[in-house]
């Protein structure tokens, strides 16, 4: 009676083994819902990648809330990907962990006041790209001057969009500012390139070491090893216009109504904006909004291979759906097919065969 993710182990062992071979420096990303299976289970997972020695040193949390629920799965160094701050969570560190922390320093005033925070701090200085969401200017990354021999500087991070096309002409610009403020380190951490221009990258400067951090190829990569799945809770068989539902609605003609696991509080029904600006999908999105005020919006929940409506807008642990006649029946307890977004999608259970 749950909202399932259920993991073809074996194949995705191979994935995560396969991808780390051929990663030099690989950094794994947890963050967030640990990408659908949880932070803990990927710091185990990146701490099975380094027991085999495929590196995997280290391993990026997005904020420091999240050091305190991998760090006694995981032994290697955290970087903390939000930049550090002096104020906040930033200032209660574990002291036990301050020596695996590795923090992210996007403004030259705050590189001071990490040094007098911890004289002994560990961080990489983030060098702002076209994302423009955190970053220091090329100049401010200049200025900092004498300050970068105290501490232990570890590297200059690059964070870049997800837009399509080479990055490689900005990372190239980027590195050449890098080598103009003369800081006492050659190591870059990058995400969001591909092999191809990551291969090219180290050939172009054999002199750095380039460590890429990887969330969603690593973890969700191959998504043949992954599925989802609900649980039927309840079926109830409808006529035209009868009544049922939160907001007492109508049924527009006979079939089912199936009570089915998953809600608000997993994810479903609560959509994250794409990246698809293209007329057709704004298209799409407004006949969505039309469809939902009467009640007729696609679930992403799938049966006979054929994703199938809401009846009206999920609830908090369970959505109701609508199955016109002539479709195929599921009992109650039979497990439907549900696709969801990782990242957005909160499980009751993940299964890892």
């Amino acid at each position: 009676m749950s909202l399932t993710l259920t993991v073809d182990g074996e194949r995705w062992r191979t994935h995560l083994r396969a991808l780390t071979e051929r990663t030099p420096g690989l950094v794994p990303v947890a963050k967030g819902n640990g990408y659908g299976f949880g932070l803990g289970r990927l710091a185990r997972k990146t701490q099975w990648l380094r027991d085999q020695g495929l590196g995997a040193d280290t391993l990026a949390v997005g904020t420091y809330h999240e050091l305190a629920e991998v760090a006694s799965r995981f032994t290697g160094d955290l970087l903390v990907l939000t930049p550090w701050r002096p104020f906040g969570a930033a200032l209660d560190v574990d002291p036990a962990l301050a020596g695996r922390v590795i923090h992210t320093v996007s403004r030259p005033e705050d590189l001071a006041a990490l040094l007098t925070h911890d004289p002994g701090a560990r961080y990489v200085l983030e060098l702002v790209t076209s994302m423009l969401r955190h970053g220091m200017t090329p100049r401010g990354l200049r200025s900092l001057g004498g300050l970068t021999d105290r501490g232990r500087l570890e590297g200059v991070a690059l964070h870049l969009p997800l837009a399509q096309g080479s990055h490689l002409s900005q990372v190239q610009r980027l590195l050449t500012d890098v080598v103009a403020a003369g800081l006492p380190t050659r190591t870059i951490w990058v995400s969001h390139l591909t092999p191809e221009e990551l291969e090219r990258l180290r050939a172009s400067y054999a002199d750095f070491e380039i460590r890429p951090r990887i969330g969603t190829d690593l973890w969700l990569g191959d998504r043949q090893a992954l599925t989802v799945t609900a649980t039927v809770l309840d079926v109830h068989a409808v006529e035209r216009g009868d009544v049922f539902g939160y907001r007492s609605r109508t049924a527009p003609k006979s079939g089912h109504l199936l009570v089915v696991s998953g809600g608000t509080a997993h994810g479903i029904g609560l959509e994250a904006p794409t990246g698809d600006q293209s007329l057709k999908s704004r298209a799409a999105t407004l006949a969505r909004g039309g469809l939902d005020a009467v009640g007729f919006v696609r679930s992403p929940y799938s049966i006979d291979g054929k994703q199938r409506l809401f009846a009206e807008p999920p609830h908090m642990q369970a959505s109701m759906l609508f199955l016109p006649s002539g479709a195929r029946v599921p009992s109650v307890g039979d497990e439907i097919e549900v696709r969801v977004r990782y990242t957005a999608t909160t499980f009751d259970r993940v299964v890892v065969a």
